[in-house]
C-alpha cells in the first residue's frame, strides 16, 4: 500500500512540471519511490539514452538508490532487466528493445563537478541534494540537455539559509517545480513502534529537521541533549571489566597555540565509556605556560596510554596533526586519522548522548565543561548558509567525534548501512 503522497510521486512525471523536489523526515517513504518512478519515466520516456543518479558519495547513491531498485522484485515480474556494474558504477535497464544507462556519481566536494562534466543527460536524481555543493548540482543540471528532461531533488531539511532552499524551495513558480513535504506518517510502511524508534535516535536540531521536517538554523547550545547526571559516572559506577570486556582507543584533538586533548574510551559493544583525559593549554600561563613539542606530546601520550604492552591501543587521531601522527608513527604506534566530518559526528555523537549511550567519568572536567559551553554559529547560519560550530570550548568534543565518527559501526547510532 502506498500513501498519497507517494502516489503523486509515481503520478508526476506526467504532470507536465520540469523538476520535483521531496524534502522532509528520514524514513519517509520518499526516496524509494522517488528512485523507482525516476526509472519507469525514463523507460518509457527515452531510449538509448544516459541518466545521472547522484548521491553525496558513490557509495551513498548505492546504498540508498541503486540497492533498493536492484531488490524491487516489480521489475522481473514486469520484464525489466537491471545490470549494475560497480567498477564503473553504471546501472544498465533493458526492457525488450529498449535500454538506457544510470551513470552513478558522487557530489561529495567542490571539485566533484568536474566528474559529471562532458555527459549529456536526459534526467537527473539527486539524492541527499542539501548535502552536495551548489557547483556539482549546478553542473549536473546543466548536462540534461536532452529534450524532455526532468529534475528530481531529495533532501532532509538544512539551515534556512541554505543555497537549495533558497533557489529552488523557495522559486517554486520560477523553476517549474513542484515541492511535496514528507513526514514519517507519510510511510505507510513503518510500523508506530519504529516511527518511536527512530523519534528517540534524535535530539535538538536534528530532532527538528530529521523527525519534525523543519528546515532550522541550530541556536545555542549543540549538546542541549547532554545531561551532567544521566551522561556523567563516578568511580564507583564504573563497570567492574571495563579495561578488559572493551574494546579501548585514544582520541586525540592536537594544537599548538591551542590545547592538545587526549581522551582515554573504552566500548563495551552498547555503551561508550570516555574514562580520563590529558589537557595541555599552552595558554594557561598558571598551569602550564609553555608550549610543548611533538616528541613531549609523544611522552605524554605514551604515558597516558600506559607503560604495560597489554595498555596498548590505536590512537584516533586529529587528521590535520601530520607532524604529530608521524611522531607517533615513528615510536611505533598505531595512528587512524580521524574522519573529520563535522556536522556528521555532532549529529552521531548527540543520538548517543540522547539515548544515554555515551557516559563520560567525572574527572574529565575538562571534556565535561565544554560539551556544556559548545554552542553553534547562529551569525554563520543566517548570513552565509553554512552550519558549523563556534571555535571555542571544542578540543575535547573534536576528539571524541574523530573516535565516534571513524569506530564505531553506523547501527551503534541508529544509521543503516
Amino acid at each position: 500500500m502506498l500513501s498519497p503522497k507517494q502516489i503523486e510521486i509515481l503520478r508526476w512525471p506526467y504532470r507536465g512540471k520540469t523538476a520535483l523536489i521531496c524534502d522532509g523526515a528520514v524514513r519517509s517513504g520518499k526516496t524509494s519511490i522517488m528512485s523507482l518512478s525516476f526509472l519507469l519515466w525514463a523507460m518509457g520516456s527515452f531510449n538509448r539514452c544516459s541518466f545521472g543518479l547522484c548521491g553525496k558519495t558513490v557509495g551513498s547513491a548505492e546504498r540508498n538508490v541503486i540497492q533498493p531498485l536492484l531488490a524491487m522484485t516489480y521489475f522481473a515480474q514486469n520484464g525489466f532487466v537491471l545490470d549494475y556494474t560497480r567498477s564503473g558504477h553504471v546501472l544498465t535497464v533493458t526492457r525488450g528493445g529498449k535500454w538506457n544507462r544510470f551513470y552513478v556519481f558522487g557530489g561529495r566536494d567542490e571539485s566533484s563537478y568536474t566528474l559529471i562534466q562532458g555527459i549529456t543527460l536526459a534526467g537527473v536524481l539527486l539524492d541527499e541534494v542539501a548535502l552536495m555543493p551548489r557547483s556539482f548540482v549546478e553542473q549536473a543540471l546543466a548536462r540534461c540537455s536532452v529534450e524532455g528532461a526532468k529534475l528530481w531533488f531529495n533532501c532532509n531539511p538544512d539551515v534556512p539559509e541554505h543555497w537549495f532552499r533558497k533557489e529552488w524551495l523557495l522559486k517554486l513558480g520560477e523553476k517549474d517545480a513542484t515541492h511535496l513535504h514528507f513526514m514519517m506518517d507519510d510511510n505507510p510502511s513503518l510500523s508506530e513502534a519504529t516511527k518511536a524508534m527512530y523519534r528517540s535516535l534524535y535530539a535538538g536540531v536534528f530532532k527538528k529537521r530529521y523527525i519534525d521536517g523543519e528546515w532550522t538554523a541550530g541556536d545555542g547550545l549543540i549538546y542541549d541533549m547532554f545531561d551532567p547526571e544521566r551522561n556523567v559516572y563516578g568511580e564507583e559506577e564504573r563497570p567492574l571489566g571495563l579495561p578488559y570486556l572493551s574494546t579501548r582507543h585514544i582520541a586525540c584533538d592536537y594544537g599548538t597555540a591551542n590545547p592538545t586533548v587526549f581522551l582515554d574510551i573504552f566500548d563495551d559493544g552498547e555503551t561508550v565509556w570516555v574514562d580520563n583525559e590529558y589537557r595541555w593549554d599552552s595558554r594557561d600561563m598558571e598551569r602550564c605556560g609553555r608550549q610543548k613539542t611533538d616528541g613531549e606530546y609523544g611522552d605524554d601520550l605514551q604515558a597516558f596510554m600506559g607503560a604495560n604492552p597489554q595498555f596498548f591501543c590505536p590512537v584516533v587521531a586529529d587528521p590535520s596533526a601530520a607532524s604529530f601522527i608521524a611522531e607517533l608513527q615513528r615510536r611505533g604506534v598505531y595512528v587512524i586519522p580521524g574522519d573529520n566530518d563535522v556536522l556528521d559526528g555532532i549529529r552521531r555523537v548527540s543520538q548517543l548522548l540522547a539515548r544515554r549511550a555515551l557516559k563520560i567519568n567525572r574527572r574529565c572536567a575538562g571534556l565535561i565543561g565544554e560539551l556544556q559551553s559548545y554552542v553553534w554559529d547562529s551569525k554563520a547560519a543566517w548570513v552565509a548558509g553554512v552550519e558549523k560550530p563556534v571555535k571555542q570550548m571544542d578540543h575535547g568534543p573534536d576528539a571524541l567525534r574523530y573516535y565516534v565518527n571513524t569506530c564505531l559501526p553506523k547501527w551503534r547510532y541508529g544509521e543503516e548501512g
